[in-house]
């Protein structure tokens, strides 16, 4: 039962980490990323489809996206999906494949987008708080309904803590090296 707790713990504080990665890789720093397209949904004869899965999407410069479509008469649809999705670029048809410049982020955007850094990572501090709140409420369950003693109850709490504070320090490094990577030109 316990260990059940402890397991749904670490796994729920694993995911915190794995979302604020994925919120990450959408942040722009300059660079091409062909990761931050992953959201975009392409209408692929009438069926959503992340834009990952219709076509190649390649790096050819360090401010570049192209992507080559599977299908070259999906070209517009991937178009339009991009605008749709609202990344802040523009794609330019060019018959065959979509190319995507990435604009060169001034200091001023750079900063706004460290502070938006900072938040999602206040945002994954939160939700690992409350993972750590609702596991130590799960432990004095066990315990008010003697399945734990006192003395384990709290030695468990403990271990919950070191958990969160091991995840939380995850989370300070991920914003570190975003941080980091945000302000280098």
């Amino acid at each position: 039962m316990i260990d059940d707790v402890m397991l749904n713990t670490e796994e729920r504080m694993e995911g915190a980490i794995n979302n604020l990665k994925r919120e990450f890789s959408k942040v722009r720093t300059g660079r091409a990323n062909p990761s931050m397209l992953e959201q975009v949904q392409v209408d692929y004869y009438g069926v959503p489809t992340p834009v990952t899965q219709v076509g190649n999407i390649a790096v050819p410069e360090p401010n570049q996206l192209l992507i080559k479509p599977y299908d070259r008469n999906i070209v517009k649809e991937i178009e339009k999906a991009i605008l749709a999705a609202n990344l802040g670029v523009t794609p330019s048809n060019e018959g065959d494949q979509v190319r995507i410049v990435l604009p060169k982020l001034n200091e001023e955007r750079r900063r706004t987008l460290v502070k938006d850094v900072k938040k999602l990572a206040e945002e994954a501090r939160v939700a690992i708080r409350n993972v750590r709140r609702d596991a130590n409420d799960a432990i004095k369950k066990l315990e008010k309904g003697g399945d734990l003693t006192e003395d384990d109850s709290k030695g468990y709490q403990e271990d919950v803590q070191e958990l969160t504070d091991m995840f939380i320090e995850r989370v300070a490094k991920e914003f570190d090296e975003k941080e980091k990577d945000l302000l280098s030109l």
